[in-house]
């Protein structure tokens, strides 16, 4: 639920949440497994995360809420998505490790004298070498004022096309 995933983003227990907003814990708890929320209960909750009760109401998705965010929301965010993405990496890594291990031993009993594995394991390297390269801090700085630039850009052209 909306109420949950605005609680994780923010780096707060069901406890702190409880006591910011002085709501009970069980209150929380009830309301994250999909219990109807009072008028009361959602004005507090509204004003405990710093946005409109009507979002709360509609329980809109979270990607569509223009959310207030603190420096160490920002920060939390930014270290979640960068971990996220070497976990992605790391698990390319091992897919590509074992597979690989697994077509060599293929090759060497099938048919040794001509060596096969090479090709798969020099296409698949080219992807997982962009992958690393993506992850690693080397090029991470360069996508990034990339990607700001883009955002910048485009939503220049947003407000020019509205008017």
């Amino acid at each position: 639920m909306l109420i949950k995933e605005l609680r994780i983003t923010r780096g707060w227990s069901q406890e702190q949440l409880a006591e910011l907003s002085g709501l009970n814990v069980r209150t929380i708890q009830r309301l994250e497994q999909g219990a109807t929320p009072g008028l009361e209960t959602l004005k507090s909750l509204a004003a405990t995360f710093g946005i409109d009760i009507d979002q709360l109401r509609k329980d809109v998705p979270m990607s569509t809420l223009a959310l207030p965010k603190t420096p160490d929301a920002q920060r939390l965010a930014q270290i979640t998505a960068e971990v996220k993405c070497r976990n992605g990496f790391y698990l390319h890594l091992a897919q590509y490790v074992l597979i690989m291990s697994v077509l060599l031993v293929i090759n060497l009993y099938s048919s040794p004298h001509y060596f096969w594995v090479i090709y798969p394991a020099l296409g698949w390297g080219v992807g997982l070498a962009a992958h690393g390269l993506c992850v690693s801090s080397v090029t991470r700085g360069w996508f990034e004022r990339w990607q700001r630039r883009e955002i910048e850009r485009r939503l220049a052209a947003g407000d020019t096309q509205q008017r």
